[in-house]
């Protein structure tokens, strides 16, 4: 059973930063395709990034050079780090494992999701 559970979320100004956390129960998760969605107010979830198990990453274009995904084995965690965050980055960011790798560019989700965790950028 593997399960995910975020933390990091908040409240943060225009142009400033985050990181989130996705801490990792098992040790199974180690081959997965690990990844963060989100869902902002009245919008459909949607991707945002990846993570391979070998560290190959991808990113959603709209948060592309501003978002960087990583993972830490030893620590049973993948991380976002959030940089420049605008406004429409507002949104419950969610930790996804198992992905599957579709047509270039795109993702199916895992079956295994965390709780969420609340992002809002705002002055």
């Amino acid at each position: 059973q593997v399960q995910l559970a975020e933390s990091g979320g908040g409240l943060v100004q225009p142009g400033g930063s985050l990181r989130l956390s996705c801490a990792v129960s098992g040790t199974i998760w180690r081959t997965f395709v690990m990844g963060w969605y989100r869902q902002g107010p009245g919008k459909q979830r949607e991707f945002v990034a990846a993570i391979t198990s070998g560290g190959t990453t991808d990113y959603a274009d709209s948060v592309k050079g501003r978002f960087t995904i990583s993972r830490d084995s030893a620590e049973n965690t993948v991380y976002l780090q959030m940089d420049s965050l605008k406004p429409e980055d507002t949104a419950v960011y969610y930790c996804n494992g198992d992905m599957l790798r579709g047509p270039p560019g795109m993702w199916a989700t895992g079956d295994y999701w965390g709780q969420g965790t609340q992002v809002t950028v705002s002055a």
